[in-house]
């Protein structure tokens, strides 16, 4: 089983980790998780982060074959369609998009031609799908909890599991945006600790605890089977369900939500320009 070599690019004002994967002997690559960086008080995006990975894959002589979402992220833009034009690839995320598009479109009272069907991404991956980057086989795991159409992508030994969980010392992913569920989410983690102890797990996000200077996003099955705040070996269902529902009350709402989702369930596409050729996002007020 071939392991893929793997470049981890860290945006610092979302604190999310995208990721370079590709072949060992080839030039075939995937992009998972990439960010779009977006200032709230402006309105206006910015291709930093996006431009690095660009630059790395030319750099490398890299062909893109995917650009892949472990969910649709409420912490940040992806920028998909702006890689997708300079690199090519198609996009892929989750079937279970349908769910969240149906769910924000109601909250958000989109268009009234905004498709809930997942078209707007290229492939739309079911639970157990296989498919390739050049020579590397990818098998996709529904991870649902934080979101419903969270992926676990396994490839080669190493499993790229988006938000489902943090490093040991942080933990686990919140499930209390409209669609997540604490008891799914815990069912999901048990799915990916039941893979064999030395596999390699990459994060989408790091977040810096007292007793921890820097970032880190790699880290093992065997590891939070150990070490794990929230999930090692030995908590239960029950115990978890109830710190994760009791934390959730706790956290604030992250900064770019409102934005992130109106743009992430159209797979990074700003939303269709009005009659004065812009573009607007919108925000619910005194939503229940």
């Amino acid at each position: 089983m071939s392991r893929p070599v793997i470049e981890s690019f860290f945006d610092p004002q979302t604190s999310t980790v995208s990721y370079v994967v590709a072949e060992p002997d080839g030039p075939h690559c995937a992009i998972i998780d990439s960010v779009l960086e977006f200032d709230p008080k402006s309105g206006r995006t910015a291709t930093a982060s996006a431009d690095r990975l660009i630059d790395f894959v030319r750099n490398k002589q890299l062909a893109v074959d995917w650009i892949l979402e472990t969910h649709a992220h409420a912490d940040h833009l992806s920028a998909a369609p702006y890689l997708q034009r300079a690199l090519g690839g198609k996009t892929a995320i989750g079937a279970h998009i349908v769910d969240v598009q149906r769910i924000f479109a109601g909250i958000f009272n989109l268009e009234p031609d905004f498709a809930t069907d997942g078209s707007q991404f290229d492939r739309l991956f079911a639970d157990g799908d296989r498919f390739r980057i050049g020579q590397l086989e990818v098998e996709v795991m529904h991870t649902p909890g934080h979101t419903p159409a969270c992926l676990t992508y396994l490839i080669g030994g190493t499993a790229f599991v988006g938000d489902t969980l943090f490093m040991p010392d942080y933990g686990t992913a919140r499930a209390d945006f409209p669609g997540g569920d604490a008891a799914a989410l815990y069912r999901s983690i048990q799915k990916v600790l039941a893979l064999p102890a030395n596999t390699k797990l990459y994060l989408c996000h790091d977040y810096l605890t007292p007793e921890r200077a820097e970032h880190a996003w790699e880290t093992s099955v065997g590891e939070q089977l150990a070490h794990n705040v929230h999930v090692r070996q030995g908590i239960s269902e029950s115990d978890f369900v109830a710190m994760r529902e009791a934390r959730d009350k706790t956290l604030d709402m992250p900064r770019l939500l409102l934005p992130a989702v109106q743009i992430n369930i159209r797979a990074g596409q700003l939303p269709p320009a009005e009659s004065n050729g812009t573009s607007y996002l919108k925000t619910p007020v005194n939503l229940l």
